[in-house]
């Protein structure tokens, strides 16, 4: 969670995680990323969704596929993805 978070803040953020708890863990930042603040990251940890909410879109986005498909109608590239990857 701690890696998504500093990825939605900085894409291109080269980092190492030592640890899985924001609070004690060991952010390295690598080839010259300019660190983000703790607070920073725990704001956007906040904001992301959790396990349980990706699993249940996921599972949403291929329920709309399939409505999509068996009526013949155009898929979103999105919806195609949770077919053919």
């Amino acid at each position: 969670m701690i890696i998504k978070a500093i990825l939605k803040i900085n894409p291109n953020a080269e980092v190492t995680i030592r640890g899985d708890d924001i609070d004690t863990c060991e952010i390295i930042w690598l080839n010259g990323t300019t660190p983000i603040p703790k607070a920073d990251i725990e704001a956007k940890m906040v904001e992301l969704p959790t396990e349980e909410e990706e699993a249940t879109a996921r599972e949403n986005l291929k329920a709309s596929a399939k409505a999509k498909l068996i009526a013949g109608q155009p898929l979103t590239e999105e919806e195609a993805n949770t077919i053919v990857l």
